[in-house]
């Protein structure tokens, strides 16, 4: 790999007799992993085909998954690099809390998250840029997450609505991407001398922002996939300086992890307290992670999100669902979930999402992708529910579920019509394969029809 002569000459300088060995590795392959969803049924067939485990993560595996595949389609899956795999890890969420991922596209780090937290309690995921957050959603969607909204604010926008609401932010900075140069060689093109420090002037203001909107005794975790001391170290010395309360909390380190460099900042021993991921010493790329605690706990009441009166949503929310649409949407739950009894409902336009608890019930005043689970679409006199609301179901707590062949969800998948042997009872049908939930169906005689959305058939 061709790598800027700057950048070899300031990591000769950094590392000493380690840069031979550290600028070598970028001339070996790429480490490619994946996550499984610890939420839904063991997707066999990919675990089969690893190349082993990965040490610090228990859902970690070695190897390269098929994108196309069912365990991928249905998010029993999850394609990660390993290194990026550890975030979620250290970040270590429970179930109940409230957390942010504050930068979260494409959604990795976020689907961990969620597992870690057994979707249990209210995940925030916000993300800048409109269309990566579409991406995350998607994911998110896939994946099955009932507890999840999915944002696309500022960090400065985002403080106003949440003032020291979360119990756990995870800000995975978006940086020069040094570690990723193996895996994403464009990112070298990028790379300049001067670019580190201009990323990690972006990086503090996102961080001032974060700590807004951490509780006092909450947990910050920061991250990236750079080796460049501007945005590691010296950003970990940075807050430390500048947040008295925040004190560093020692990150595991397991075989091939190295500590932070104190001496690459300020000196400030707290800073060997962090890990550093490097590519040839550890099979993954590289990474910087970071855990920090803001103080103690504050012996008072959880403070409520504020409520601003800005809107960039289209489709307005309505307070609540009239009879017609209780009706519609009952009369499709009572086929398919009849115990499922979602506290609060809220639509936009004519799309009908659960918020997860611990969501503020107006939500005028903020830029909401998803917010909560969608549960389908109202149509004219009928309602039609939706892939999320099927991808989000354990098929063993459905009454009425139809199981496909391999086959028969290849049809399903490609927008088909797909027919079964047996006729059965008309209506909505949760449709599975292999354990795992599929979508929705519609049955007419023996004949489902088809209802996977457009967009994602293949």
């Amino acid at each position: 790999m061709q790598l800027p002569e700057k950048f070899i000459e300031k990591y000769q300088r950094l590392l000493g007799d380690e840069a031979p060995a550290f600028l070598a590795s970028f001339d070996q392959p790429s480490q490619s992993g994946f996550r499984i969803n610890p939420l839904k049924a063991a997707p066999q067939a990919t675990i089969d085909q690893a190349t082993g485990k990965v040490p610090y993560v228990p859902t970690g595996y070695y190897g390269v998954v098929d994108g196309k595949s069912l365990d991928h389609v249905t998010g029993a899956i999850y394609s990660q690099e390993p290194s990026a795999m550890y975030v979620g890890e250290v970040v270590d969420p429970q179930p109940g809390e409230r957390v942010l991922d504050l930068c979260a596209a494409p959604g990795g780090k976020t689907t961990h998250l969620v597992a870690k937290m057994h979707d249990q309690g209210l995940l925030v995921a916000n993300e800048i840029f409109r269309k990566r957050a579409k991406a995350l959603a998607e994911n998110l969607e896939r994946w099955g997450t009932t507890s999840t909204v999915v944002m696309n604010e500022s960090p400065a926008d985002l403080e106003k609505q949440f003032p020291h609401f979360f119990d756990r932010i995870l800000v995975d900075a978006p940086c020069s991407g040094e570690g990723m140069f193996r895996k994403e060689p464009a990112g070298i093109e990028y790379w300049n001398p001067d670019y580190p420090a201009e990323c990690a002037n972006r990086q503090r203001k996102i961080l001032a922002s974060a700590m807004k909107m951490l509780k006092p005794g909450g947990t910050l975790v920061y991250s990236t996939c750079t080796f460049a001391p501007e945005e590691d170290e010296q950003n970990l010395a940075w807050l430390l300086q500048n947040y008295p309360d925040l004190r560093t909390v020692p990150v595991k380190k397991y075989p091939g992890m190295d500590d932070g460099r104190p001496e690459w900042a300020d000196n400030n021993p707290a800073l060997k307290n962090a890990v550093r991921l490097f590519p040839h010493h550890i099979q993954g790329e590289g990474h910087f992670i970071a855990k920090l605690q803001n103080g103690e706990p504050a012996p008072v009441e959880d403070v409520a999100p504020a409520k601003h009166r800005r809107n960039k949503k289209k489709r307005r929310q309505r307070p609540s669902l009239d009879k017609q649409d209780q009706a519609e949407f009952a009369a499709v739950r009572d086929v398919l979930m009849p115990d499922y009894q979602p506290t609060r409902l809220v639509t936009f336009g004519d799309q009908l999402y659960a918020l997860p608890a611990g969501m503020p019930a107006d939500l005028t005043g903020m830029t909401i992708l998803r917010p909560g689970l969608h549960l389908g679409t109202f149509k004219k006199n009928r309602f039609e529910p939706a892939l999320a609301w099927a991808l989000a179901i354990d098929p063993a707590t459905c009454p009425r579920v139809l199981q496909l062949s391999h086959d028969q969800w290849r049809q399903y998948v490609h927008g088909d019509v797909v027919t079964i042997d047996q006729p059965q009872k008309n209506g909505w049908y949760l449709l599975a394969c292999d354990g795992h939930t599929t979508g929705f169906g519609k049955l007419v005689g023996t004949t489902i029809k088809n209802f996977y959305p457009k967009g994602l058939r293949f």
